[in-house]
């Protein structure tokens, strides 16, 4: 259970408030992070596919679908209305989203690097390295 609010915690940083439409990989990132910071679980979750899979480094799985990251992120966002993730650092390469996030607000100032991988304009794969 730790490693999954590790990974909800962390799983949500960008830079700046993109386009609703724009479904480049940056701007999904970019998306799901604004929700992440207003604790607004629907339009966090609105950028990531159905059957979404979450991994710790290297290829660790830990979760798989939007039904699982629903039921991780509600109680976390009820429990931490501070919660706030910061991107540090951004890279984009094609599909691939790499951001190195701070988040504070939480039971634990967390900093870590977020692999989004984006396939058919939705977030498919998120790997997460601490």
């Amino acid at each position: 259970m730790r490693i999954v609010v590790l990974l909800s915690l962390l799983a949500a940083c960008g830079a700046t408030p993109p386009s609703l439409a724009d479904t480049s990989p940056a701007a999904l990132v970019e998306q799901q992070a604004e929700a992440y910071n207003r604790r607004d679980l629907e339009a966090f979750l609105a950028p990531y596919s159905e059957d979404i899979e979450l991994y710790e480094f290297p290829d660790k799985r830990h979760a798989v679908g939007k039904a699982a990251m629903r039921e991780g992120y509600k109680p976390l966002f009820e429990k931490y209305p501070k919660l706030h993730c910061e991107s540090l650092n951004r890279i984009v390469m094609g599909n691939t989203v790499i951001v190195h996030e701070r988040v504070t607000g939480g039971p634990t100032v967390i900093e870590a690097v977020a692999i989004y991988t984006v396939k058919d304009g939705k977030i498919s794969r998120l790997t997460l390295m601490q």
